[in-house]
């Protein structure tokens, strides 16, 4: 699921080559760009403008920000980066892929947004985030960031005490009733034809946690909006007001085949990721992964601290590349073009 948030005044690409195009203009990419353009670096951001949390009322679970909403946070963001020079540009990645590298080695590639502009850039800090995929349940979808919730810590406090169920999408899903679990005292556990054993079972009766294991039909809507329950095969409706679920995390990767960025699958089928090292580093020289594109996991705060390393580890290997450039030029050679 994404959601498309309203263009906003976009930078002009420039023509000359910079020392970092940011692909994804949320959390990780906005605080990338930040640090890199502080280090006085020439940094583009490219945001298609469809950020995981947008259908989210507020963010939740970062100190200072905690109940802002998400466009407010992303454009002081956006705001922020232009203060230090760096550039936002609306638009979305078509292709992305390594050029002919500087007469010294120094990487380069390019990118050519959907609209045929394109950018050539050192480095390339990937933080496309991703998309959650929720199970094929009728009626479900037209509730996702409201009462349909699945992240206990983001949303959780704003549903306490509310009628809540669990629908189970694999193993995950356990221990996702227990987080949720503990903000209520009113949860229902629908298995979905999941498996469930004995001990679980047992574990969710000590908590006062019903399981149904009736199939599900379809989440059915209340009269003046929101969820009123959950239909399940032969009629019978369970009240429900909100609804958890572990959603599939698909790493954003449109756009970004031609860097050829390894990946790998998330435990317990949840999804899939970026692969990464330390500091948001990949296989390939001079690109960067941050955020949930790497770590599906990561809630605003980590995602925008998981960006700012990047950036720094990003910016140190290019005052590496600068010197080196600079003392083979002082020594008779060409500098880095």
């Amino acid at each position: 699921m994404s959601v498309q948030t309203s263009a906003y005044t976009s930078d002009a690409l420039p023509g000359e080559i910079v020392d970092a195009v940011v692909i994804g203009g949320g959390a990780a990419g906005l605080n990338g760009a930040l640090m890199l353009a502080r280090s006085r670096r020439s940094v583009v951001v490219i945001d298609s403008g469809a950020p995981r949390n947008a259908p989210a009322e507020a963010m939740h679970g970062f100190i200072v920000l905690d109940g802002m909403p998400p466009a407010d946070i992303l454009r002081r963001g956006r705001e922020q980066v232009r203060q230090y020079g760096g550039r936002v540009v609306f638009g979305e990645v078509d292709s992305a892929e390594p050029a002919a590298p500087s007469a010294d080695g120094d990487p380069r590639f390019t990118l050519t947004l959907a609209d045929g502009r394109t950018v050539t850039a050192r480095r390339v800090l990937v933080a496309t985030g991703l998309r959650d995929v929720l199970p094929d349940v009728p009626g479900l979808a037209e509730h996702w960031g409201h009462g349909v919730a699945h992240c206990p810590y983001c949303h959780g406090w704003e549903v306490r005490d509310e009628p809540i169920g669990v629908l189970a999408t694999g193993p995950a899903s356990v221990h996702h009733a227990l987080l949720f679990g503990q903000l209520t005292g009113d949860l229902v556990y629908f298995t979905r034809g999941t498996a469930l054993d004995e001990d679980t079972r047992a574990r969710f009766a000590a908590r006062g946690i019903r399981i149904v294991d009736t199939p599900v039909e379809e989440v059915v809507r209340a009269d003046g909006g929101g969820i009123a329950g959950v239909r399940l095969a032969g009629g019978e409706v369970v009240a429900r007001r909100v609804l958890a679920v572990a959603t599939r995390m698909q790493a954003r990767t449109k756009g970004l085949e031609g860097l050829k960025l390894p990946m790998e699958d998330l435990p317990d089928d949840m999804g899939r990721r970026f692969a990464s090292g330390t500091s948001g580093t990949t296989e390939v020289p001079g690109v960067w992964v941050a955020g949930n594109a790497t770590d599906p996991t990561a809630q605003v705060g980590a995602s925008a601290a998981a960006g700012a390393l990047a950036a720094a580890h990003i910016n140190a290997l290019l005052a590496t590349a600068d010197t080196d450039a600079a003392l083979a030029a002082a020594r008779g050679g060409t500098a880095s073009a």
